[in-house]
């Protein structure tokens, strides 16, 4: 399909499939349609997940070393935590040397659940339909437009803040 430009014509004269932002949108869309159904039997939602799958790798994390890995605000990881430690997944404890910082560890349940969680990156990459080359080459490319926009979307909001002043 040819493409106007990349975020289609001016003026609205095009259709969606014109915008390429559409297709990251309608493609990490299907992508979470996905993970609903395989994360559904495990009661988890793709956050929640993210969550524990920083846990599972590192063991314990706190709460900004999740937010920092995860890429959610505060607002979105602290309830999500609150939630996961309610069906007795995870535990939070306050550091002792800094009582500002929290301590996020997994419980025997929050493991047990690694277990039944273990085939999901197979169901998952099977579900992008690409060949191991074009699964990395497409990784380095979001790695590239997430880093590009992140700059982008900070350098907009400094001169935002700067023109507050």
């Amino acid at each position: 399909m040819k493409r106007v430009s990349s975020e289609g014509p001016p003026g609205g004269r095009g259709t969606l499939a014109d915008f390429r932002c559409f297709d990251l949108y309608s493609a990490s869309r299907a992508i979470t349609g996905v993970y609903r159904h395989v994360l559904e039997p495990l009661h988890l939602t793709y956050p929640q997940y993210l969550v524990l799958t920083v846990l599972w790798r590192r063991g314990s994390a706190t709460v900004g070393e999740i937010i920092d890995e995860v890429q959610l605000d505060y607002g979105t990881v602290s309830p999500l935590l609150k939630r996961l430690e309610t069906r007795g997944l995870v535990e939070r404890r306050r550091r002792l040397d800094d009582e500002r910082a929290v301590d996020i560890t997994l419980t025997d349940g929050g493991q047990a659940l690694q277990e039944l969680a273990v085939g999901l990156p197979v169901v998952i990459n099977e579900a992008f339909g690409l060949g191991r080359g074009d699964l990395d080459e497409l990784e380095r490319l979001l790695t590239t437009v997430r880093a590009s926009a992140a700059g982008r979307s900070a350098r907009m909001a400094a001169r935002e803040t700067i023109g507050a002043v």
